[in-house]
């Protein structure tokens, strides 16, 4: 059989970056990327895309590959190697004069104020200085040694590019994983990525095509586009072409779209809007009337706490509050009113329904719409955006969205509610479990909480909701049952999505954006 006549067309598709690498390679020994750099002249990028090709093709094989982890300084790690750290730089002031007002500190235009508090902070728990009646006063010189090994870190590694980790000794490994911020590269000193090390050798296909590289003349300079130039002048007489191989993989074409989650708050809409629900919008900055009161929830509730809500600086009071809701609410508070309850037995304060915050739940916007004389049937829905105090992790945020909904009608009932709390987790989260709980809400009787399940994460709260008792119906002018929901559609959309992270929702890692499709 005439080998060359079997190959030659696989040796006539090959770039001449692969034919650099297949002349370097052979079958018993493997070459490393850098080895292969050095060998065939090509850079990095060249080599990457050949590497590829050779890989598709099945003409290499991969014959060990190591991840190792690669240390460096953020920009502000650079910055900080050139001035010093802000704990470095304290202490050196107080060791001169022993003691410094922390005004002279806060008010130096060198430090930014979020690196500042953390310096004094990190002083302070370590023992190397003590702060009375507005001095700094150092306590011991010793205790801040830490952050001088920090400092004389970060000067070593001001002139390296990336340095491997597990070549440093324990110590300044422990510094760069601390000064390490994985979701904020400016928030950090110290950056740490991966870098994967490969080596390659041939396959027995790569062995066969070398064989005949061996054999036949081989052009290693080949061009790959004939140019108008070209043919003026003549200088395409005596070359090679290139030719070219279709069953190559084409490149990727990144084109533009939407966030992920932007596009499932657009379809949860559209959906909504498919199903008869009118929108309804409201501002961020409510009064406590609207947020609260108007919801029937007492004015000495622990949810009014600041811990809980977000209240406004400046100004802090709304101008008034519309009659005769003011007036029908506060009724209500004191003795039930016209509603058939007793009330909360205590005096409301109308000067604190004033009180402007950040509205904390998008129910807000259902006691405003009721307000308003809405159609009787009707349906309601928002998606809000909400404020309250919280502790950041997995599931929490201290901002999130809340799909809020209302449905009134004389016929309306506590089935109706809970046919459509199955369908927001079934359809809209993509749940394929759910439960329901019993639930206190000082607006709704009877009240329920949802709950679905993540793959990974467990059970979650998705919401609560209920039917709106007398007390927040009747003050507002509606006469009618009211179901109503306050669900949170970023747990929605984290399951909906597969994602594990809250904070991953509102990411702007380009790779994961591209990578997170759904459709509802």
């Amino acid at each position: 059989m005439d080998t060359t006549a079997a190959h030659g067309p696989e040796l006539d598709s090959l770039h001449p970056m692969e034919k650099k690498i297949l002349v370097c390679l052979d079958r018993d020994s493997a070459l490393s990327d850098t080895e292969l750099i050095e060998r065939t002249g090509l850079d990095e990028a060249q080599l990457r895309r050949a590497i590829g090709w050779l890989k598709t093709k099945e003409y290499i094989d991969i014959a060990s590959e190591l991840t190792e982890l690669l240390v460096s300084l953020t920009e502000k790690g650079q910055d900080f190697a050139h001035k010093s750290t802000p704990e470095v730089r304290i202490m050196t002031e107080l060791e001169q004069t022993n003691e410094l007002p922390m005004t002279s500190i806060t008010g130096n235009p060198d430090y930014e104020s979020d690196d500042l508090a953390k310096a004094v902070g990190n002083l302070r728990k370590s023992g190397a200085i003590t702060i009375e009646q507005g001095m700094v006063k150092l306590l011991d010189s010793q205790a801040a040694q830490q952050f001088r090994l920090i400092n004389d870190f970060l000067r070593e590694l001001s002139g390296q590019t990336r340095v491997q980790l597990d070549r440093l000794d324990p110590l300044k490994q422990e510094i760069a994983r601390a000064g390490f911020h994985k979701r904020g590269k400016s928030k950090g000193i110290f950056w740490i990525d991966e870098q994967v090390r490969r080596t390659y050798r041939l396959s027995q296909r790569g062995l066969a095509i070398q064989a005949l590289m061996n054999t036949t003349e081989v052009a290693f300079d080949e061009i790959s586009q004939l140019t108008a130039a070209m043919l003026k002048d003549g200088s395409w007489k005596g070359k090679t072409f290139r030719k070219y191989n279709i069953t190559l993989p084409s490149p990727r074409v990144i084109v533009g779209r939407k966030h992920p989650y932007r596009e499932f708050l657009d379809l949860l809409k559209k959906k909504l809007i498919s199903m008869g629900f009118e929108e309804m919008r409201g501002n961020i900055v409510e009064n406590e009337f609207w947020n609260m009161d108007a919801l029937f929830m007492p004015q000495f509730h622990s949810a009014r706490d600041i811990h809980d809500v977000y209240f406004v600086k400046e100004p802090t009071l709304a101008q008034s509050i519309e009659e005769p809701f003011a007036t029908n609410v506060a009724r209500c508070h004191e003795n039930g009113a016209t509603t058939g309850s007793a009330g909360w037995r205590y005096t409301f304060d109308r000067e604190r329904s004033r009180r402007l915050l950040l509205r904390s739940q998008g129910t807000v916007l259902s006691a405003r719409t009721l307000a308003q004389k809405p159609k009787i049937p009707g349906k309601y829905f928002a998606i809000a955006r909400c404020f309250r105090y919280d502790h950041i992790d997995a599931t929490h945020a201290p901002d999130f969205y809340q799909i809020e909904g209302i449905v009134l009608g004389e016929d309306i009932n506590f089935r109706h509610l809970l046919g459509l709390l199955k369908l927001f987790a079934e359809e809209v989260a993509r749940s394929k479990e759910v439960k329901y709980l019993p639930a206190y809400f000082p607006f709704t009787e009877p009240s329920v909480e949802v709950h679905i399940k993540h793959e990974r994460l467990g059970w979650m709260e998705m919401g609560g909701a209920g039917l709106f008792r007398p007390e927040v119906t009747k003050p507002l002018g509606v006469d009618v049952p009211v179901i109503a929901w306050g669900l949170g559609i970023d747990r929605m959309a984290m399951v909906a999505l597969g994602i594990r992270d809250i904070r991953d929702l509102f990411s702007t890692d380009l790779d994961l954006i591209r990578s997170t499709v759904f459709s509802l």
